[in-house]
């Protein structure tokens, strides 16, 4: 019998995906994390970016936008300050932000206001990037 991880993932809109996977990729702080069952516990930061959650021949994709992720050798839980299925993204909406925020990082004078809106454009192109890749897959048109 084939060993999976159990997957949590909530937001504060609530939760996001619940169920079992063969392998967990996330965003972390330093880089991309693969998680397997049996994974060392193991307390991280989230960057924006996709998570993947691998069952089978099927995988989810889901973009977060930070957060924390917590890993247990059977549980993987993932406290997203936002998270949303990457079929989901409006990619208008998001080309959209990230040239507003490209606009005002030009016009900013502001250090406070330039890193606020250099969050946006980092949040923007890791949502945008996500989008990009179910295009490739052919998951999206």
């Amino acid at each position: 019998m084939a060993m999976t991880i159990d997957v949590q993932v909530v937001s504060a809109e609530g939760s996001i995906y619940s169920g079992a996977a063969d392998m967990v990729v996330a965003p972390g702080e330093m880089g991309e994390l693969g998680i397997l069952p049996r994974h060392a516990p193991l307390l991280t930061g989230l960057r924006p970016g996709e998570l993947r959650i691998i069952h089978g021949a099927e995988t989810e994709y889901l973009f977060v936008n930070g957060g924390v992720l917590e890993i247990q050798p059977h549980l993987v839980t993932v406290l997203a300050d936002s998270a949303e299925r990457a079929t989901d993204i409006d990619e208008a909406k998001a080309m959209a932000a990230k040239q507003a925020a490209e606009a005002r990082m030009a016009s900013q004078a502001d250090r406070m206001e330039y890193a606020a809106a250099q969050a946006e454009l980092l949040e923007q192109i890791a949502r945008l990037k996500t989008v990009q890749r179910l295009r490739e897959q052919g998951l999206l048109r």
